[in-house]
């Protein structure tokens, strides 16, 4: 079996290498065509530009990869299936899990490979090409001047118009320059000819001779000011400059951190729900039990912080990944840990509002609880020692508790929606990394059995099926995206649907895989064609049946 098996994945290798290769190279050129004329015209190095399409490449990898790996199932099955060699296969009593059992092995090694690269290397590459974007956008492009054209040095501010120019000497003939640098004046000059100059700091250095200056003050329409002149000098400063990275940018967003990252910042915003729920309630409670009873417990249920999270992919990638780098006794084992329940435990947020300074309903007035204060505890429990927290949670009356419940409330939904943005934000992506490296299997699983149902296919069937299921796949990835962001399901869900639809596809096709009932003289699209064409046949007379009207009973 060993035999078949490097025999099958060699079938597969060609093919998985010239479309992760063509594939790859389409959407790089589509990308380059979107992003080439931010780049000419500016003076920047060939370095540059090359660090610039090559910081593209892994975006491109993580969506290509998925892809080749479909369309060679596809070719490599349907290719078998055509010289018969399934059919061979099936007569010497080998079964079709013993054929496609070392692809799924390879797609399993591949999307692990995956994994690993969507959370180290992609989030680097696209945190560089960010910054090296942002780089690239505040270089000015190189100065030059057309002839016979208003030419903006300083866009608003400073433009030149030249008759003619020589470009071996950068002289310019019958220049008008059209100064409007100043608020209170307008000023125009003129001059036979001039040189023009380009300093190597990007100032603009312009020598103009026999010419005029004129200035029409904005605030006296009437007057006029006129300057005659053999030669003045005109400085522009930072026309151009040089290409300067920089080095202190540290900001990441969700595209551009890895998966314990991102999971760190999940957790911190599960715990910030879990705090303001239980500060919604304990109000709640205090509200009804002042217009109930009359009375108001000292202090209502304050939320405790180190629950436990709910399972997650990535909280549990990231605690192997702890493990791991604790059993080969290298770096930080915490490195790779998201935050426990412990380190958000009363740390404010940007999603939070400490105790301390939150609105009080009637008295702003802050008290805090000394050690060992009071000499019952209430129901709910008592804020820990030191810790200030409004007066009007202790000394309000009914009617001013139930006033303020509102205010809270609101308060605390608009933090609630603001934590579960966060959330969906940073969950989406961390559930896309893994899916798009399990999408590898489920093509396997799906490519296959549709290749040995349909042997004569050929191309068009790996161009076709690979198409539908490409479509189909990134509409629910995209519109699953949205969705999760919008708060509309969750994250997991939206992520994962795509992979779970073709999974159920994939396993029902493979179930039948090795009773198609065709040869490689059958199977191609047209037998496909003819198969839809009954099966609306079928609707269709099962449908007059339904219309037609039945005979009455005697």
């Amino acid at each position: 079996m060993k035999t078949l098996s490097r025999y099958v994945l060699r079938e597969h290798f060609g093919p998985l290498a010239f479309s992760f290769t063509a594939l790859t190279s389409l959407l790089l050129l589509n990308f380059i065509a979107k992003r080439f004329g931010d780049l000419v015209g500016k003076g920047l190095p060939w370095t540059v530009i090359v660090e610039f399409f090559l910081l593209a490449i892994p975006f491109t990898l993580a969506m290509t990869l998925p892809m080749a790996v479909l369309v060679s199932v596809l070719y490599a099955f349907s290719r078998l299936a055509a010289e018969s060699e399934i059919t061979a296969l099936k007569a010497s009593g080998v079964g079709m899990w013993t054929v496609l059992r070392p692809v799924l092995l390879a797609a399993t090694v591949i999307a692990a490979g995956m994994v690993f690269f969507n959370d180290q290397l992609l989030p680097r590459a696209n945190h560089r090409l960010r910054t090296l974007q942002t780089d690239i956008g505040r270089t000015k492009p190189t100065f030059a001047l057309r002839e016979q054209v208003i030419n903006d040095v300083v866009p608003g501010r400073l433009s030149i118009r030249a008759a003619r120019i020589d470009k071996a000497t950068n002289r310019m003939y019958e220049v008008t320059i059209h100064d409007f640098g100043d608020v209170t004046k307008r000023r125009t000059i003129v001059a036979d000819s001039g040189d023009l100059a380009l300093a190597a700091s990007g100032d603009l250095r312009l020598t103009l001779w026999n010419g005029e200056m004129t200035e029409l003050p904005p605030n006296a329409p009437g007057r006029m000011s006129r300057l005659r002149y053999l030669q003045d000098v005109i400085v522009v400063r930072g026309v151009a400059n040089s290409f300067m990275r920089d080095t202190s940018d540290n900001f990441k967003s969700e595209r551009e951190m890895g998966v314990c990252e991102m999971q760190a910042q999940v957790d911190r915003a599960e715990h910030d729900l879990a705090r303001e729920r239980a500060q919604v309630r304990a109000q709640l409670a205090r509200a009804t039990r002042a217009l109930t009873r009359g009375t108001i417990d000292s202090v209502g249920t304050f939320p405790d912080s180190s629950a436990a999270l709910p399972f997650s992919i990535g909280r549990a990638y990231c605690d192997g990944a702890a493990a791991l780098a604790r059993l080969v006794g290298r770096g930080d084992s915490t490195a790779a840990r998201p935050l426990a329940a412990a380190d958000t435990t009363d740390r404010p947020t940007a999603m939070e509002t400490p105790i301390a300074a939150q609105p009080a309903f009637g008295d702003t007035a802050q008290r805090t609880v000394p050690a060992g204060a009071g000499t019952t505890t209430p129901p709910g429990g008592r804020p820990p020692a030191g810790v200030a927290v409004p007066a009007s949670v202790y000394e309000l009356a009914p009617g001013n508790v139930a006033a303020g419940t509102g205010v809270v409330i609101d308060q605390a939904v608009l933090r609630l929606q603001g934590a579960r943005a966060v959330s969906a934000q940073y969950a989406v992506e961390v559930h896309k990394k893994f899916s798009l490296a399990a999408a590898c299997v489920v093509f396997v699983l799906l490519g296959a059995p549709i290749a040995l149902r349909f042997p004569r296919g050929g191309v068009g069937l790996v161009i076709g099926a690979s198409l539908v299921v490409f479509a189909l796949y990134y509409v629910c990835l995209i519109g699953g995206e949205s969705l999760a962001d919008d708060l509309k399901v969750a994250p997991w869900l939206a992520m994962w649907a795509a992979n779970a639809v073709f999974t159920v596809v994939g396993g029902v096709l493979f179930l039948r895989m090795g009773r198609e009932g065709v040869t490689a003289r059958g199977g191609d699209l047209g037998e496909l064609k003819e198969a839809l064409a009954g099966w609306v046949q079928k609707l269709r007379r099962g449908a007059r049946r339904a219309e037609a009207p039945r005979p009455r009973a005697a």
